[in-house]
């Protein structure tokens, strides 16, 4: 039987950086009420956190006018699985099944500001641990909010692991983490779904931002891959105006301090302004009536959310979890938005309550079903799909981003800019990796300092690669 889904032919990721659902989406909706007629889940301004001595401290918008709005929080918050723990139970090891409380979160970012103030990290001067609280209004993120509105908005869509960045892109792109619960491991040895597309015949495609995407290093099948399913945010732009986009297109940022990841304490502006580049090019490309586009965040990044994830997620597979995790817990909502023209305006779209909620592999869920792929694990086999966002059989013509521009860009200061950012770091070691004439060096080079010294290491040694590479096969 012919659905809207089965009219999709592109379907498009864009995951960001490290925020959660209520600290980007919580005012969308005035009364919580959706113009679908929908319940929204978001902020009542009521909601609250204790700090160090037991005094609420309530959220609040984050408007334009907002001192430094653009680099809220201020300082990057408390990351990982024992931070994760202490924002959502006050506690490094909940007890099983109990409900997270999600009163943490301002102690564990005074703690978090503490540290990185110790480590040299860039922190924005006044930075106070209330500032986890803030959350940012319609207005301030025009683009978000308007793809939000114009198309489909969950509000029930958690990260997969409550932890870091590299377990919950694993499980976006391969179904688990492999028991892996921190970032200290980076290379998973399982089948991702680009595997899976290209063992089935199904096009596919990863585009880094401005550098060579970080992705490709995660998997084996990825780093096997051809030249030709790589690609920068520039060839994503050409590829969706010639009509030759793959089935299937997953984005990356740009990682930098002075990118558009949105990674707390980077520029949100210029993510937004990422957004909003990625919808124009489909919006305006000839595939753009059979394009499903998701926008979401690979986690919450140690931000103020007031949802508590549920329990009874299902274990991807046997693999024993770092820190005692049974992977039988979902990790803390996400901003994720769907936007296609075969998605009326304005619904509030969700899991049904009878079954798990949206995560990330949902994604995968839905590339399996709309591509007749096999599931990866017992995650994504269990997960549900996006499918029933689709509702209509004819495409919308309207654009509900007319007019809509993004904030300008933020000035940074030189003293966040010129530090590399985390994943610069783990792209680097990964990149160290790949052999170059029989040798594998294994780590990065000495020296390396800066941002740019990263950034360079990167571009200079994955070319070598490629081209080592291109000699062998001919």
């Amino acid at each position: 039987m012919s659905t809207p889904l089965s009219s999709v032919r592109h379907v498009v990721t864009l995951m960001l950086e490290n925020r959660s659902f209520d600290h980007m989406l919580g005012y969308l909706y005035p009364g919580n009420v959706a113009s679908s007629g929908q319940t929204f889940d978001g902020l009542t301004g009521d909601e609250s956190c204790p700090d160090a001595a037991g005094n609420p401290v309530r959220v609040y918008p984050i408007t334009p006018d907002t001192p430094h709005a653009y680099l809220m929080p201020g300082a990057d918050p408390g990351e990982g699985y024992a931070a994760t723990n202490a924002q959502l139970f006050g506690a490094q090891h909940p007890v099983a099944e109990t409900a997270p409380t999600m009163r943490g979160f301002v102690t564990n970012y005074a703690a978090a500001i503490a540290q990185r103030q110790r480590a040299g990290w860039y922190v924005v001067p006044g930075t106070t641990a209330s500032m986890i609280m803030g959350c940012y209004t319609p207005q301030t993120l025009p683009v978000l909010s308007a793809l939000a509105r114009g198309y489909a908005v969950c509000d029930r869509w958690f990260c997969s692991a409550p932890t870091m960045t590299m377990p919950n892109r694993a499980f976006v792109n391969a179904g688990t983490s492999q028991g892996h619960m921190d970032d200290v491991t980076k290379v998973f040895t399982v089948p991702s779904i680009f595997g899976s597309m290209s063992a089935a015949g199904v096009p596919w495609k990863i585009y880094g931002y401005d550098a060579p995407p970080l992705t490709r290093l995660d998997f084996p099948d990825t780093t096997r891959a051809p030249r030709e399913n790589f690609g920068q945010f520039s060839d994503f732009t050409a590829d969706a105006a010639a009509g030759t986009l793959p089935a299937y297109a997953f984005l990356e940022p740009s990682w930098g301090a002075a990118g558009n990841s949105q990674h707390p304490n980077y520029d949100v502006a210029r993510g937004e302004a990422l957004i909003l580049a990625t919808y124009r090019a489909l919006r305006s490309g000839p595939a753009w009536a059979s394009t499903l586009l998701i926008v979401t965040y690979d986690e919450h990044g140690g931000l103020y959310d007031h949802v508590p994830p549920p329990w009874g997620a299902t274990p991807p597979d046997q693999s024993v979890g770092e820190f005692g995790f049974g992977f039988d817990r979902f990790g803390v909502r996400v901003p994720t938005v769907l936007a296609s023209p075969l998605i009326e305006a304005g619904p509030v779209f969700r899991a049904p309550d009878s079954g798990p909620p949206l995560d990330h592999t949902s994604i995968l869920a839905t590339l399996e079903l709309l591509f007749g792929l096999r599931p990866l694990t017992a995650r994504d086999a269990a997960a549900p799909t996006v499918e029933a966002a689709m509702t209509r059989s004819t495409p919308r013509t309207d654009d509900p981003l007319a007019g809509v521009t993004a904030p300008a860009p933020t000035p940074l200061p030189a003293a966040l800019t010129a530090l590399p950012a985390h994943l610069e770091q783990v792209q680097a070691e990964l990149t160290a990796r790949l052999t170059v004439d029989g040798d594998s060096p294994i780590e990065p080079p000495p020296g390396l300092s800066t941002a740019t010294d990263y950034q360079h290491y990167i571009e200079q040694h994955t070319a070598a690669w490629e081209a080592a590479r291109a000699g062998r096969v001919h």
